[in-house]
């Protein structure tokens, strides 16, 4: 009986335990009930920007100076003076250098004195040749001497002739002891200090080195293919050059901005065959001398006519393997992920070729809660300003996410 009575309490208490859990469990379902179900995730969504588009082509290359000069001495001589800061700018005109000027001025005062000698032999040989002419009328002089006295007359005129000629060269060699700068520009450091012996001619001695920098040179490459798409656009009207040089914007290695403008003015005759690219220059007009010969750079060139595009933020563009996608708010409020074909950035958006239409809510924050096919509660915002999240940013005025 004991036995007995032992087991009948373990299965009322076991009874008693499952009424427990059981009540529990409706108490939660109760509760849970009560709080109700996680509602729709918060978003930020916009719809596409429509803005008429160019595409741009972008090249390497490198900066170099309108013009080189390298300073020579047109005259031998004791370097007396070196009249420049190394690396400072000169204007045309600017005195560089000046060599011992004393040889020349002795020099251009001997071909002035030979000068006054031979102008008094044309005075005297005038004067016989004017005897002449009135001994001749009286018959007091053969004309063998009149003729002796003309050849004498022209004779002086050819020494003064030859006289003044070797002024004037003294005269140039004496002016040419002050070296001058021959244009505006950068000069670059003295190659020769006072005191050393400056040689002319064949072997003449090189001063030092001054590079223009206003105007300065761009030169880049551009592929073949390329060149061959911007000439079919130009060939088929699409594309007007420019009379003046198509416009550019170059960007510097420190910088992502393309803000430094030129125009394209001489483009190669012949493409390079090694290479298959052809050569290209762009003037930028450097008013403020700021860039420097050898400055490496990238420059930026409208490579198609205009055409109406679909922009989105880049940041909304997600990558699927081998294909692009956005995530797209649909009538039911429900995530539709849109395989798009993305273009070029354009004004810190992105060009969408195909794959959206402008009235698309394209999700632009809140990406990691916008699972396809899940339930959200769009905020429609601008897409051109910053970030905020989902419930913080107002929602755009009308037309302004346009």
């Amino acid at each position: 009986m004991s036995r007995i009575a032992a087991f009948s309490r373990l299965v009322l208490a076991r009874r008693r335990l499952a009424f427990v859990s059981a009540a529990a469990l409706l108490a939660l379902s109760g509760a849970a009930h009560a709080q109700g179900a996680p509602g729709p995730l918060p978003v930020s969504a916009a719809t596409p920007i429509q803005r008429r588009v160019s595409d741009t082509a972008e090249f390497t290359g490198r900066f170099q100076a309108s013009s080189l000069v390298e300073v020579r001495a047109q005259v031998s001589g004791q370097l007396m003076q070196v009249a420049f800061k190394d690396g400072s700018y000169v204007k045309k005109g600017d005195l560089l250098f000046k060599i011992d000027p004393r040889p020349y001025a002795a020099s251009l005062a001997q071909a002035e004195a030979a000068i006054i000698t031979a102008q008094s032999s044309v005075d005297l040989t005038k004067s016989d040749v004017d005897r002449a002419k009135d001994l001749i009328r009286t018959g007091n002089i053969t004309d063998q001497v009149a003729q002796q006295r003309q050849q004498a007359y022209a004779a002086a005129q050819a020494n003064l002739q030859s006289a003044r000629a070797q002024a004037d060269t003294a005269r140039l060699n004496l002016e040419w002891t002050d070296v001058r700068s021959p244009i505006d520009g950068r000069i670059g450091r003295k190659l020769v200090t006072e005191g050393n012996l400056i040689a002319s001619g064949a072997s003449s001695t090189v001063l030092t080195t001054i590079v223009g920098v206003q105007p300065i040179y761009f030169y880049f490459d551009v592929d073949e293919q390329s060149f061959l798409r911007y000439i079919g656009f130009v060939r088929s009207g699409a594309l007007k050059p420019d009379e003046n040089g198509a416009p550019v914007k170059i960007a510097l290695p420190n910088s992502t901005e393309f803000n430094i403008e030129g125009r394209i003015d001489f483009t190669d005759n012949q493409l390079d065959q090694q290479t298959g690219t052809l050569r290209l220059r762009a003037t930028v007009p450097n008013a403020d001398r700021f860039l420097t010969p050898g400055v490496f750079g990238r420059v930026q060139l409208t490579s198609s006519p205009e055409y109406e595009a679909l922009l989105v933020p880049d940041d909304a563009i997600l990558s699927d393997q081998t294909r692009k996608i956005v995530m797209t708010v649909g009538p039911d409020n429900k995530v539709v992920p849109k395989v798009v074909e993305p273009g070029q950035l354009n004004g810190g958006l992105r060009v969408i070729k195909s794959g959206l239409a402008p009235d698309d809510k394209v999700i632009v924050n809140g990406l990691m809660r916008a699972r396809p096919g899940a339930e959200v509660k769009p905020e429609m915002v601008d897409p051109t300003k910053p970030k905020a999240t989902p419930g913080q940013q107002g929602a755009a005025k009308p037309g302004e996410a346009k």
